[in-house]
């Protein structure tokens, strides 16, 4: 299954965290119009990260 973006707000804890600044402007040019906070994206790309590592080679 693909990375789907969904609109979806969930209880939060603040975290920093730095990104390089080009990765910063793929993301914004990938949610521009959709609705969709960079917060939120960056959650969603994690979940979708997390669920699908390879978890075989722990």
């Amino acid at each position: 299954m693909g990375f789907k973006l969904r609109q979806d707000k969930k209880e939060t804890e603040n975290k920093t965290i730095r990104f390089p600044s080009p990765l910063i402007e793929r993301i914004e040019e990938a949610i521009q119009g959709k609705n969709v906070s960079f917060s939120s994206f960056v959650i969603q790309a994690c979940e979708y990260a997390l669920r699908d590592m390879d978890h075989s080679k722990e």
